[in-house]
């Protein structure tokens, strides 16, 4: 039996760089019953699937590390980040100030050599306490991180400074030491308002929800907090107020605007027996609405909870940068002994330099920007796709999106509406157009099936009257058969037919129409139509995605004349047509044999396996659960323009991944060797270093401007 997994998400407090996030990653993959742990710089969140619902292990084995962690609920904000940091530089920036201004316009006076060390001690000891209290508790574990360098290259200048000025000397670096802090909080400050932004999607998702809500007590309106709603509960929504939670309408009717969710400005019309969801904006009409889902459970908690899930997850591009950040740490510390001893034993530069060459080498190599390149830009590109309507399910998606070259679109549902009406009725044999519609209404007559309903509930509209048939029953490839005054009738796949009618049957089918032919007794009597418009945005995502260079492809089970018709119309490129639910996979595997990388886009309940199957699958919000869950991308409303944007922020979330990968090793290969050669003071160093993080973010910051 398959053990069940649960999945935890912790906060992680302490961490600084990727090699935290590589410590903390083995102390949970080490915890006995963890199946998968993945930690993420950028939200401070760890992301553990374990067989055991005990936290103890996990708490304990990320303070093993020299962590801590708790539950994500009740984790420290960015803003409160923010606001830590923050306070530190207001103490800092000035006093670091008044040490430039006495270290180099000051004489050079042992009172004013005091001076400035009584000045950059708080700056030290109160300012760069963070970083101490960090670098004591790796140390304590045995390990290291970007603060153990930050320390080391800090304490390194002020020890140096104090015991010169107690010896009586007058060439002191304070200033180094001070600036150096200074600079870092500055760029901790400017890089968490910067992860503030990237991860506002979640918080302000949840924000969108009613705080209130009126509920129906014994025919008494009565307002009540949104926590204290049931299932069960009634509740009463007035024009232009929020709907509290998800639902069913029981009486009235209106329209609900679900843009807030979609990010789709089309309004939904509702009534009794239509399902509602939390957060959408109810229209003109009032409704009472019977509460089925609250909390965790509404469809917009789910929504945030698949959106955290995938800013805490990784793109399999981010491996390099784990793999050299693990040892990146221990190597720097050994790299600055080396520069500290070339300097002081290979050239004339004395102690004092050789010991600020060694500290511009510790501060310059900090892998903060390493660590924050691909995280950062998963978190502003997913948050920005789930204010489009669009849920990505991981970081791995966008390197797939990116490397897919075949794009293969359901007709039903994705290219069209979806929504079936009866086109044409066509009489031969002596038969008239009401009877081979009733007829074919008889048999379709109980079906869930759209083009059953399309037929039925056309032929009620045209005042035809419909009989009464018997012995309902579907056989795959011949179509739906009934009983109907002793005669058998089937309604099916316009084959086999007369030429004449073979001929009306094509003609049908070229004007994008989907004919049926319709039997009794084995002989044919005409031809029913049903059409399916194609959705207005089509053609225009069509040329969006090829313009992305994919190839566009429609799959269905219609008839090619039908489908070519409807290709031609939007620009789709190639037809695969005739093809039956289970034929979609073959399809897909056929592609991929050929070397080509594929995405699938469909609604259904018969489009899962083709969604699971293909390298990318997107699910249109109109479709079912099984294929949502099938799909490694959702769109929560359900035009073709949403596909298009699935697939160009897709693509430019993994350009700007790697634009940040590429300025990362790029900083650290031409910076390094800059500090070891004695060409970056630390001071120059701590500005670069800080100056690195935040490039990083900003740079993944430009994908929340991304428009359709």
């Amino acid at each position: 039996m398959k053990t069940e997994e649960h999945e935890v998400l912790l906060d992680i407090e302490g961490m600084t760089c990727a090699s935290c996030v590589n410590k903390i990653e083995k102390a949970l993959g080490a915890v006995g019953d963890v199946r998968s742990a993945s930690v993420n710089l950028a939200t401070r969140m760890a992301s553990v699937s374990a067989t055991s619902k005990d936290l103890g292990p996990l708490l304990d084995a990320v303070a093993r590390a020299g962590y801590s962690a708790h539950l994500h609920t009740d984790g420290q904000t960015p803003e409160d980040e923010t606001r830590f940091f923050l306070r530190r530089l207001a103490v800092a920036a000035p006093l670091t100030i008044a040490v430039l201004f006495l270290t180099f316009l000051a004489p050079e006076r042992a009172v004013y050599a005091w001076l400035t060390w009584a000045l950059v001690t708080p700056v030290q000891f109160y300012a760069g306490w963070p970083f101490l209290r960090s670098a004591v508790r790796a140390a304590r574990h045995g390990t290291t991180t970007m603060d153990t360098l930050v320390a080391i290259g800090s304490l390194a200048a002020y020890i140096y400074s104090a015991a010169t000025v107690l010896s009586g000397g007058m060439h002191h670096y304070f200033d180094t030491g001070g600036v150096i802090i200074t600079l870092i909080l500055l760029g901790k400050t400017l890089e968490a308002q910067a992860r503030t932004a990237a991860s506002d999607a979640a918080r302000t998702l949840l924000e969108r929800g009613a705080k209130e809500a009126t509920i129906l007590v014994n025919g008494e309106e009565r307002k009540v907090a949104i926590d204290d709603l049931r299932p069960g509960t009634i509740v009463v929504v007035r024009p232009g107020e929020k709907i509290p939670a998800d639902g069913v309408v029981k009486e009235g009717a209106s329209w609900v605007d679900l843009s807030l969710l979609t990010g789709e400005s089309v309004p939904l019309d509702v009534g009794p027996g239509d399902e509602v969801i939390g957060a959408s904006i109810n229209g003109h009409g009032r409704l009472v609405v019977f509460v089925t889902k609250v909390g965790a459970n509404t469809r917009l908690s789910q929504i945030a909870r698949l959106l955290q899930a995938a800013q805490g997850s990784k793109a399999p591009i981010q491996r390099l940068a784990d793999r050299i950040s693990s040892v990146f740490v221990p190597v720097v510390l050994g790299l600055a002994v080396l520069t500290f001893a070339g300097w002081s034993l290979a050239s004339d530069a004395g102690l004092a330099n050789a010991l600020l060459h060694a500290v511009a080498v510790l501060l310059i190599a900090c892998p903060c920007a390493l660590g924050l390149a691909t995280p950062a830009a998963i978190m502003a590109g997913t948050g920005r796709a789930a204010e489009l309507g669009v849920l990505f399910k991981g970081g791995e998606v966008f390197e797939e999106a990116r490397r897919a070259d075949v794009i293969l679109l359901d007709k039903t549902g994705t290219v069209t509406e979806g929504v079936m009406t009866l086109a044409e009725v066509l009489a031969v044999n002596g038969a008239t157009q009401e009877q081979v519609l009733g007829w074919a209404a008889a048999t379709e007559a109980g079906s869930e099936h759209p083009i059953a309903r399309a037929v039925v509930e056309g032929a009620h509209a045209r005042g035809v009257v419909v009989p009464t048939a018997a012995e309902h029953g579907v056989q795959p490839g011949a179509g739906a058969l009934a009983t109907l005054d002793g005669e058998q009738i089937r309604v099916g796949r316009p084959e086999g037919l007369p030429p004449g009618l073979e001929a009306e049957a094509d003609r049908l089918a070229g004007a994008g129409l989907t004919p049926f032919a319709v039997w009794r007794d084995g002989v044919p009597y005409g031809l029913v139509s049903v059409s399916d418009r194609v959705k207005p945005e089509a053609a225009d995502a069509v040329r969006r995605m090829k313009a992305l260079g994919l190839r566009v492809a429609m799959v269905t089970g219609d008839r090619r004349a039908t489908a070519e018709g409807m290709a031609g119309a939007t620009g789709i490129d190639d037809v695969l047509a005739e093809v039956f639910p289970e034929g979609k996979v073959d399809e897909i595997a056929r592609l991929q044999a050929e070397g080509h990388r594929v995405i699938f886009a469909g609604d259904g309940l018969n489009d899962a396996p083709a969604l699971a199957k293909a390298d990318v699958g997107i699910a249109m919000g109109t479709g079912t659960d099984v294929a949502l869950a099938a799909a490694d991308v959702n769109l929560l409303g359900g035009t073709m323009s949403s596909v298009a944007d699935a697939l160009e922020l897709g693509r430019k979330t993994y350009r700007v991944i790697r634009q940040n990968l590429f300025w990362a090793f790029v900083y650290n290969a031409v910076m390094i060797p800059l500090a070891v050669l004695g060409a970056l003071t630390p001071m120059w160093a701590a500005g670069a270093m800080a100056a690195s993080s935040v490039t990083v973010v900003v740079n993944a910051l430009r994908l929340r401007r991304f428009h359709r």
